[in-house]
Formats: structure tokens, C-alpha cells, sequence
């Protein structure tokens, strides 16, 4: 099948889950499982404009905030989490982080983007299932294309200098 005929088979398979398509008679409907919120998180990055539509606007991250994310780790004190499978998160939610399965709690460490051997310095959020999330920083910075679902190597510990 090609694929510009697969895109709207999904978008409207999608669409099934949408609260305005649900039947009138939702009573009888059993209710979806709780899934936790991931903790909201600081940054000092400011937040992208109501109106941003590109990458670059979306991306309020500054130079400094760049250079310190790409800076080599330290040379000792961090370990493997494992890999993961990607998608872009909110690209209005502004920072380097990663929304992943591979922590049980909120910790800094590094994605590395085998693609191009590029990685970033990130802030690990929990989250349940078995994909990940990551910032539109971090993916700029680590150089995954924005609309592919690049496997990461996660890093833990002592990512920071």
C-alpha cells in the first residue's frame, strides 16, 4: 500500500478516539484507566508565542541553553538506561527533556541519537507505556528528523558537569 494513502486510513482511525466522536450513550461505556501525570517540571525557557507554526518558533531554547545541553558528559558516573523508540513531544512545551519508561522518577541525564552520533544533556520524566516522548530542543540539537521515530540511547546519572 503507499504510504500517501496509508496517512488518512490512520488519521481517521484516530479520530474514533476523539471525545466529540463518542456515541450519545456513554453511560454504559466503561471508563478509561487512570494513567498518571507526568510532574510538571521548571524551565526557564520561555514559552513559544501562541501563534508559533515553525520548528524555529516553536524552539525558544537560547544559545547558552543549547551549548550546555550538547556539552560532553562527564567521564565517569553515568550508566545505560537502555534504548527507546521516540516520537516529538509537545513542541510547546519548552527544554531539553525526555518523556520516558526507562525512569520511575524525574532525573537528569543525555540522549544520544545514533543517527548522527549527536546528544543532548536532558531532564528524564516518567512516564507509563512503552514509547517515549522528547523535546523539540532536544531533537533539534541531537539532529533526528522532526517527523520519523528515532530509536535513542538513554543515559542516567551523572550527565551533568
Amino acid at each position: 500500500m503507499k504510504a500517501h494513502l496509508l496517512f488518512p486510513l490512520v488519521a481517521l482511525c484516530a479520530c474514533s478516539r476523539l471525545p466529540f466522536a463518542q456515541p450519545e450513550d456513554s453511560a454504559s461505556a466503561t471508563p478509561p484507566a487512570a494513567i498518571p501525570a507526568a510532574p510538571e517540571v521548571e524551565t526557564a525557557t520561555i514559552a513559544p508565542a501562541a501563534n508559533a507554526r515553525t520548528a524555529d518558533q516553536f524552539d525558544t531554547t537560547s544559545a547558552a541553553e543549547r551549548a550546555a545541553a550538547a556539552a560532553a558528559p562527564e567521564p565517569s558516573g553515568e550508566r545505560s538506561l537502555g534504548s527507546t523508540v521516540a516520537s516529538l513531544g509537545d513542541p510547546s512545551r519548552a527544554g531539553f527533556w525526555l518523556e520516558t519508561p526507562l525512569v520511575t522518577q524525574v532525573t537528569q541525564g543525555r540522549v544520544v541519537y545514533p543517527g548522527t552520533g549527536k546528544s543532548a544533556r536532558v531532564e528524564l520524566i516518567p512516564i507509563q507505556g512503552g514509547g517515549s516522548r522528547i523535546s523539540l530542543a532536544a531533537m533539534r540539537l541531537i539532529g533526528a528528523p522532526l517527523t520519523d521515530l528515532p530509536a535513542l540511547d538513554v543515559y542516567g546519572g551523572n550527565a551533568n558537569s
